[in-house]
């Protein structure tokens, strides 16, 4: 015999009446067929799961195990039915996002937008540092986006045949200690910066190659770069021991200041991405505008950089219909990943 719920449902009626003659009349059961169907269950469970006397039923170890699992499946199983009917009656799938991100500073808020926008959502996320990886989990249909980072005019992962979209485009910081000498300054130029060691999450992609060329056209090498999660990232920012890369709508944090590069040698492209042919396809347009919205909502921490974007119209928020650096109106599908900045 295989063990059902009605099964698990007849044990937890003879635990909670202390008998099997009140547990038949709870479940309206003649009480043979109670006990002839206990006897049934305990054979296929391997021992006797009550000491039955005149006093009444009570749970044996095997009984006490199979009743606290049981306190678990059957409510879970009741919730199950509950839910699916629900939204069977609803009449509509129920909306699921699987979200996938490369260290980017607005994953909270879109999860936050899309979860308040009715009705409920399934969300999951999933973090990575390797933006070829998230790339790979979309193609496979265990992600629905990927929210990632490039740097430059570098693209986004190509193999695995995603769409992808500009969400926004802005320019590496640099983190700084509120005690060090350049933090009075609103720009800084990469060379004042030569005797300097550096931090930086890590992560696969160019960014490295890009940070060695824009310090080889500032006319230094770097002296260090360490690599820690963003956590020590910022530790060792506010040790003095280094200072560190991060982008623009990075959280502000006690005690250090973000300041621009002068002549922003790096830029960071924020990019969602999503396969052509998955279920998804066809909440990118709504994604992508909840992604954007995210974006404004994180300039608000950032009122000196909000003003900085509106005397640079070539940087911020890009939108559907901003032309990306291929001519496609903000939709490229070329490839390399993500830029890594604390």
């Amino acid at each position: 015999m295989n063990l059902e719920l009605r099964h698990l449902r007849v044990v937890c009626a003879i635990a909670e009446t202390g008998s099997v003659t009140k547990a038949a009349s709870t479940l309206g059961l003649a009480q043979p067929a109670l006990t002839a169907q206990l006897q049934r269950i305990e054979r296929t469970l391997g021992g006797p799961l009550f000491e039955r006397d005149r006093r009444g039923a009570r749970p044996t170890a095997l009984g006490e195990l199979v009743l606290a699992r049981a306190r678990v499946l059957l409510p879970a199983m009741k919730g199950l039915q509950d839910e699916a009917a629900r939204l069977a009656g609803a009449g509509d799938a129920p909306r699921r996002y699987r979200l996938g991100g490369v260290n980017s500073p607005i994953l909270g808020r879109l999860v936050h937008r899309l979860a308040a926008d009715p009705p409920p959502a399934q969300i999951t996320t999933h973090a990575s540092w390797s933006a070829e990886e998230l790339a790979q989990l979309v193609a496979g249909g265990r992600l629905d986006f990927a929210l990632i980072g490039v740097c430059g005019d570098a693209a986004p992962p190509a193999e695995c045949g995603l769409s992808w979209r500009e969400v926004a485009v802005d320019p590496v910081l640099v983190m700084l200690p509120e005690q060090h000498p350049l933090a009075d300054r609103a720009e800084v130029p990469l060379a004042d910066l030569r005797r300097e060691q550096w931090v930086a999450a890590p992560g696969d992609g160019c960014f490295g190659d890009c940070f060695a060329a824009a310090c080889a056209r500032a006319g230094f090498t770097p002296r260090k770069l360490y690599e820690a999660d963003v956590r020590v990232c910022i530790d060792m920012v506010d040790s003095g021991e280094a200072v560190a890369l991060c982008q623009a709508t990075f959280r502000p944090v006690a005690g250090l200041v973000t300041r621009m590069l002068a002549g922003t040698p790096l830029r960071w492209r924020l990019m969602l991405g999503w396969h052509p042919d998955s279920p998804a396809a066809r909440d990118a347009d709504a994604v992508l505008e909840t992604a954007l919205a995210a974006y404004t909502d994180s300039l608000a921490a950032h009122p000196d950089y909000l003003s900085w974007l509106l005397r640079n119209p070539g940087f911020g928020a890009r939108g559907p219909t901003t032309a990306g650096p291929d001519g496609a109106r903000g939709l490229t599908t070329a490839g390399t990943d993500g830029v890594r900045t604390a």
